[in-house]
């Protein structure tokens, strides 16, 4: 793997239901970012058990690929970072299994405030849905405190 790529794959401790290996029901979603040009990339085919119906992904599933991949971006600035606002284009049918590909760029950051950007392509480039998030940097360890 090249020094410019970093992969973030499903972690056996975490229960993320987008990226997280221990959800049993969980996606298991991995990405790679490009250090460099940093715009976080997936490639999938998401079967059946995600549709909404007649054989196309659920519309909260579209909004979690779009929103697992513009958070991993928070870590390319080594924060973490939650949402705060997801706003999704639907713009044609993604269907089951089709060969799909997610990727999420940085627009500009605001202090804690990170706003990124995100699109869904089809294998010929065609943009099959749109993303746009706001994310807010956290301390981990302050969150962890409240009950």
């Amino acid at each position: 793997m090249s020094a410019t790529v970093r992969q973030f794959l499903p972690q056996p401790e975490n229960a993320c239901f987008g990226c997280g290996g221990a959800n049993q029901h969980g996606m298991k979603l991995a990405f790679e970012a490009d250090l460099q040009t940093r715009r976080v990339t997936g490639r999938f085919r998401i079967g059946d058990e995600f549709q909404g119906s007649m054989g196309i992904l659920h519309g909260g599933i579209i909004a979690v690929l779009l929103d697992e991949a513009m958070g991993k971006l928070c870590r390319l600035s080594d924060v973490r970072a939650v949402t705060a606002e997801l706003n999704v284009e639907y713009l044609r049918p993604i269907h089951v299994d089709q060969e799909i590909v997610v990727e999420a760029f940085e627009q500009n950051r605001e202090g804690r405030q990170m706003y990124h950007q995100g699109e869904i392509r089809d294998a010929g480039g065609k943009v099959l849905a749109r993303g746009r998030g706001r994310f807010v940097v956290i301390d981990p360890a302050r969150l962890s405190k409240r009950s």
